[in-house]
């Protein structure tokens, strides 16, 4: 497995202002050198105790994304060093985000997660819990939290209609909320969507960052 020549061929052909999310989850540190060696500086992890160690095993430029769902008894571990956690879609989570923000003395940023698929398995947000959540009083009260963008995954299918609807149904997902909520941030930017099967499709439908792992580093090991 090259993993710097199928780094450079994704990079290659994505536009200027979609960034590339290196999927390290269940892959060795050597792996994830070969991928910094090549440049890349972006990598995302789904469990805690992996982040963590690799966080202290690696070197300190690495820019680490959260993607999955953090238990909210975990974010503590995570806090002094995350750049971004993908996946967020509860009020009780942003508050335990905000809570360990104010502890380490910084400001987290992170994108609330959509239900956009058919599957049921999926988390997150609908449209109208995001509006209850975004209007609410203990949002408004989060210091050290900021919502940058959201976050949803496709249905893992052969369809390649429905997989662009469903990132068609984010990007106005995000649109709406950057009118109704967002209008004044020049934070809110980011959607997260499109992985290793379907980020072509994700970038002609408006992704800023796709999360790809099999791709760059072969398939995984569990």
């Amino acid at each position: 497995m090259d993993i710097g020549k199928n780094l450079k061929e994704i990079t290659e052909k994505l536009p200027e202002n979609v960034r590339l999310v290196a999927v390290s989850k269940t892959k060795p540190n050597a792996d994830i050198l070969e991928a910094y060696n090549a440049g890349h500086r972006i990598f995302g992890e789904n469990k805690v105790q992996d982040l963590t160690q690799k966080y202290e095993e690696l070197p300190k430029d690495i820019e680490w994304h959260f993607i999955g769902h953090p238990q909210t008894n975990k974010v503590k571990y995570i806090a002094p060093f995350i750049s971004l956690i993908h996946g967020v879609d509860s009020i009780k989570l942003l508050r335990t985000i905000n809570k360990e923000a104010i502890k380490n003395n910084r400001t987290i940023d992170v994108l609330l997660q959509f239900h956009i698929a058919k599957e049921l398995t999926k988390f997150g947000l609908s449209p109208d819990e995001a509006d209850v959540l975004l209007s609410s009083e203990a949002f408004k009260q989060l210091t050290n939290v900021r919502v940058v963008g959201v976050m949803g995954m496709a249905t893992y299918t052969d369809d390649n209609d429905q997989i662009r609807n469903e990132f068609r149904v984010l990007k106005g997902i995000f649109n709406s909320l950057k009118n109704k909520y967002f209008s004044g941030s020049k934070f809110f930017t980011e959607i997260s969507m499109g992985m290793s099967g379907d980020y072509p499709i994700a970038v002609e439908e408006g992704s800023t960052m796709i999360r790809v792992g099999s791709k760059i580093f072969g398939e995984r090991n569990y």
